[in-house]
């Protein structure tokens, strides 16, 4: 579950990351309230507005504007709010911005310069350990610094039964070139960061850029976290976080259905219990010519009403081109499955797309029966490549 940047910041501070204060709006006028108020509770004179959606790279979109006025704060609310805020990790027609996050300003001048610095916190799948990736190259697309300069990125592995271990805390520090009081507060934040990522059961943490400010403060002036969807039943009051507007509306229909899916690009629509045998489906498709349109897992409980769901989720998809369901009968019976596919079928009414249907496992052979009686336009399969077949044909 990806969440605000603000919304992120909430949850670094509460567990002791010094982050850049700031507060959401949602109109103009409260946007300027917002900025009234870091003003008397931080002395800021000018404030940063941030656009608050699901997607990085929002300064190159024009969505993070320096403001050196309250008239400008209103001004530029005014033309960030409603806007459709096309970045590098958002679709050509870009997301719509609901809401600001006004900041207070931290690159103040002082003893010394300000520094940027990169850090993220994620699960090193081929070690099984977390790893704090870090570097100097801060405020900037990490992409773009591990291809033009790999050297200027590291990472610190660590063992989940031991813990980040003080040492280092104090490494990642001495590697950012940090000394004195900014290496103390370095390793501070590090430690603190560690413990919010663990606690808050998240599977990324990403600040770019960590700010060393001028004097000698390290804070989050940016916060992209992901909250492991599986943890939610632990924190209930981040699972309240959930913006849906942000969110693929079939996916979120998909949701509320129980059914796993997530949208794709392709023109085969597909329908599968199992993620393996739904991921091997794909990759049948991709064979066959096809692409996948959706990863759709309907579970062991296919019955008429979810099969029905399904189709609903698949069919909305104006890309799709034919469909193919690849059921195996082990939890539940093939027939069962059949007899939702028919019934779902006739509730819906005429279905143009092509239907290729494969079942094989328990009562494999009276789900065939099943499927070919119906009278339905609904083609059946037994054999992977048979399948594989029936797809290439409609395709072409």
């Amino acid at each position: 579950m990806n969440l605000h940047e603000y919304q992120g910041k909430e949850i670094l501070n509460s567990f002791g990351v010094e982050i850049q204060r700031g507060i959401v709006a949602q109109t103009p006028a409260e946007a300027v309230e917002a900025a009234k108020k870091l003003t008397e509770d931080t002395g800021t004179g000018w404030h940063v507005v941030k656009a608050q959606i699901h997607a990085g790279g929002r300064g190159k979109g024009g969505g993070v504007k320096l403001a050196k006025s309250l008239q400008e704060v209103e001004q530029i609310a005014s033309e960030i709010l409603g806007m459709s805020l096309i970045t590098p990790q958002t679709s050509a027609e870009g997301k719509i911005v609901h809401q600001v996050l006004i900041t207070e300003d931290v690159y103040y001048p002082g003893e010394s310069e300000p520094s940027e610095f990169y850090m993220s916190v994620l699960l090193n799948r081929g070690t099984g350990k977390n790893m704090i990736m870090y570097s100097t190259e801060g405020g900037m697309d990490i992409e773009a610094v591990a291809e033009d300069t790999p050297h200027l990125i590291f990472h610190e592995e660590i063992d989940p039964a031991l813990g980040l271990l003080s040492f280092q805390a104090r490494k990642i520090a001495f590697n950012l070139g940090l000394s004195g009081m900014a290496f103390k507060q370095m390793t501070k934040f590090v430690s603190a960061l560690y413990t919010a990522y663990i606690k808050s059961d998240s599977s990324l943490f990403e600040i770019n850029p960590v700010l060393k400010t001028s004097d000698n403060r390290v804070i989050a002036v940016d916060a992209k976290v992901t909250i492991d969807d599986n943890s939610l039943f632990r924190h209930k009051e981040y699972e309240a976080l959930r913006d849906l507007r942000e969110e693929n509306p079939i996916e979120v229909e998909a949701m509320e259905a129980g059914l796993n899916y997530v949208d794709l690009d392709g023109n085969v629509g597909c329908m599968v219990n199992g993620a393996g045998l739904a991921m091997a489906t794909m990759d049948l498709i991709k064979q066959a010519g096809g692409e996948p349109a959706n990863f759709l897992d309907v579970g062991g409980t296919a019955d008429a009403e979810r099969v029905e769901a399904a189709f609903h989720l698949i069919l909305k998809d104006p890309n799709v081109k034919a469909i193919l369901v690849n059921i195996f009968g082990g939890i539940v019976r093939c027939d069962r499955v059949a007899q939702g596919i028919v019934d779902a079928y006739k509730n819906m009414g005429n279905i143009e797309v092509p239907i290729i249907v494969r079942l094989q496992g328990t009562n494999a052979d009276i789900a065939k029966e099943l499927i070919d009686n119906s009278g339905l336009d609904v083609q059946s399969a037994i054999e992977f490549q048979e399948a594989a077949d029936k797809v290439q044909a409609v395709l072409a």
